[in-house]
C-alpha cells in the first residue's frame, strides 16, 4: 500500500512540474514576443502603419487645414512687412536688403507649409532608423533561452514537495495572467502613440506657418520638438521592455524560485509604469509643452 501512495505522489508531483513549466514557458514566451512585436510595431512610419488612416490624414491636412495655414502666413508677412517699414522710420531709413530679406522669407515659409507633410515623415523616418537599429541590440541582450531556463528550474522543482508545487503553481498562474495584462497596456499604448501621431499631423500645417515669424515660432519650434518627443517615445517604450527582459531573464536562474516569480511580477507591474511615463519623460528630455 504504501508504494501505491508513493507512486500517486510521484504522479502528482510530475502533473505539478508539467503545469509548472506549461506555466513558465508560456510566460518566457510572452516576454520574448513581446519585445519583438514592440520592435515591429514601434518602428513603423504613420504611412506604414495603417494606409488609410495615414491618406485620411493627409487628405484632412491638405484640404482643411493647409487653407487656414494660409491665411496664417498672409496674416504674419503683412505684419512683418508693416512692422518693418515702421521701424525704419516710415521708409525715410530703409534698405534694400530689407526687402530682399522679407522675400526670402516669404519663399521660405511658403515652401515649409506646401512641403508640411515630407519634412513631417522625415522626422519619424529618423525615429523608425534608430528604433530599427536598436531593435537588434536589445533583442539579442533580452532574449530568454527557454530550453535552459526550464531545464534549470525542473532540476530545482524535483526537490519540492507537492504542497510547495502546489503553491508554485498558483504563483505561475498568476504572474502569467499579469504578462498577459502587460501585453494588452502595452498594445494601448502603443495605439495611443500612433493616434497622437496622426493627430499632431492632421494639423501640422498651422504650426509650420508661424516658423517664420519671430512672436509666433514659438509655436512652430514647439511643435517641432513634440515630434521628435514622439518619434522617440518609441525608442524609450523599447528600452524600457528591453530591461524588463533582462531582468526577467536573470531572475530565472535565481536559488530561490518563489522568490523569482514574484519578483517578475514586481517588475511586471513596474514595467507597465514606466511604459505610461515614456510619453512625458520623451518630451521632457526635448523640451516639449
Amino acid at each position: 500500500m504504501g508504494g501505491l501512495f508513493e507512486k500517486i505522489g510521484e504522479w502528482i508531483q510530475g502533473l505539478l512540474i508539467e503545469i509548472v513549466e506549461a506555466n513558465l514557458s508560456n510566460m518566457f514566451a510572452d516576454v520574448n514576443e513581446q519585445v519583438g512585436m514592440i520592435a515591429n510595431e514601434v518602428g513603423k512610419t504613420p504611412q506604414a502603419w495603417n494606409t488609410d488612416i495615414f491618406g485620411m490624414i493627409q487628405g484632412l491636412s491638405d484640404n482643411v487645414i493647409v487653407p487656414i495655414a494660409g491665411l496664417i502666413i498672409t496674416y504674419i508677412l503683412c505684419y512683418e512687412l508693416i512692422t518693418t517699414i515702421m521701424e525704419k522710420n516710415n521708409m525715410a531709413d530703409i534698405d534694400t536688403f530689407l526687402f530682399f530679406k522679407y522675400f526670402f522669407k516669404m519663399c521660405i515659409a511658403v515652401f515649409l507649409v506646401a512641403h508640411t507633410f515630407e519634412i513631417t515623415m522625415a522626422v519619424f523616418d529618423l525615429a523608425q532608423f534608430v528604433v530599427n537599429e536598436a531593435a537588434g541590440t536589445i533583442d539579442s541582450s533580452a532574449n530568454i533561452d527557454m530550453t535552459e531556463v526550464l531545464k534549470t528550474m525542473n532540476e530545482r522543482m524535483q526537490e519540492m514537495g507537492i504542497g510547495e508545487l502546489f503553491a508554485l503553481v498558483f504563483e505561475t498562474l498568476i504572474v502569467s495572467m499579469c504578462m498577459k495584462i502587460m501585453a494588452v497596456l502595452i498594445m494601448v499604448i502603443i495605439y495611443g502613440r500612433m493616434i497622437e501621431i496622426y493627430l499632431y499631423c492632421s494639423v501640422s500645417p498651422i504650426p509650420f506657418a508661424t516658423l517664420s515669424n519671430r512672436e509666433w515660432g514659438n509655436i512652430g519650434t514647439n511643435y517641432f520638438k513634440s515630434l521628435f518627443a514622439l518619434g522617440f517615445q518609441g525608442f524609450f517604450i523599447m528600452v524600457c521592455v528591453g530591461i524588463y527582459a533582462i531582468l526577467v531573464k536573470a531572475m530565472t536562474v535565481s536559488d530561490n524560485i518563489h522568490m523569482a516569480i514574484f519578483s517578475i511580477a514586481t517588475y511586471t507591474v513596474l514595467l507597465c509604469f514606466a511604459l505610461f511615463k515614456t510619453g512625458s519623460l520623451s518630451k521632457s528630455i526635448f523640451g516639449a509643452h
